[in-house]
């Protein structure tokens, strides 16, 4: 039973710290780091150096910066576009990282693993803002913004405390995940055809000769 405990702890920990780093990375690496420093749990070799200071300090100073360009409609999704070089790449490392140094074949199995499920969820959330911004009124955004930070926050110390619960979590996330995305892309597909049809409409001869 101990065995099956330490194996559900390990790829509960990998899976949340992918899962985080899609949707805000520097609220994962705070998150990490600060419950190593305070003892709450004993991270992997592979992640120690996230309770470094200095790696402390810029995750805090970009989860600030993030913080507020989260809010900001338009500039959440240019953010969110330029994340996505960085969070899914992150969310590989991270996972692999929280293997430990159990077996090379076994990190960059969750690597892989870690770095789909990254690209999931960040897909998920970028998707889903440019949507929302479709609204002129900033409130859903701010609140959309807010719910993610305190989804990532709780996610990733539930995964750390109460691994069984996060899993369970985690599959019905996935398997919404799977259901939504299809329709999530059919509604980013209408945006831009939308948009293309107003860049590309030709002015009407009658008005361009009157």
């Amino acid at each position: 039973m101990d065995d099956l405990n330490k194996v559900i702890e390990t790829i509960s920990m990998t899976m949340g710290a992918a899962w985080g780093c899609g949707i805000n990375l520097y609220a994962t690496i705070l998150v990490l780091g600060f419950m190593g420093i305070n003892g709450n749990i004993v991270l992997p070799q592979g992640l120690e150096i996230l309770m470094d200071p200095l790696v402390m300090g810029a995750a805090g100073l970009m989860y600030c910066v993030e913080f507020f360009a989260d809010k900001i409609p338009g500039v959440d999704t240019g953010w969110d576009t330029l994340h996505t070089f960085i969070r899914i790449p992150a969310g590989a490392v991270l996972a692999a990282g929280a293997v430990g140094d159990i077996n090379p074949a076994f990190a960059i199995a969750a690597g892989i693993i870690g770095g789909g499920l990254a690209a999931s969820t960040h897909a998920t959330k970028s998707g889903s803002r440019l949507l929302i911004n479709t609204s002129p009124e900033p409130v859903t955004n701010w609140t959309v913004s807010f719910l993610e930070d305190i989804a990532v926050i709780t996610g990733v110390w539930a995964a750390l405390i109460h691994p069984w619960v996060f899993i369970a979590i985690l599959i019905l996330f996935i398997l919404l995940m799977i259901w939504f995305l299809p329709k999530l892309w059919s509604g980013i597909k209408k945006i831009f055809g939308f948009l293309g049809r107003i860049f590309n409409k030709k002015p009407d001869l009658n008005e361009k000769n009157s």
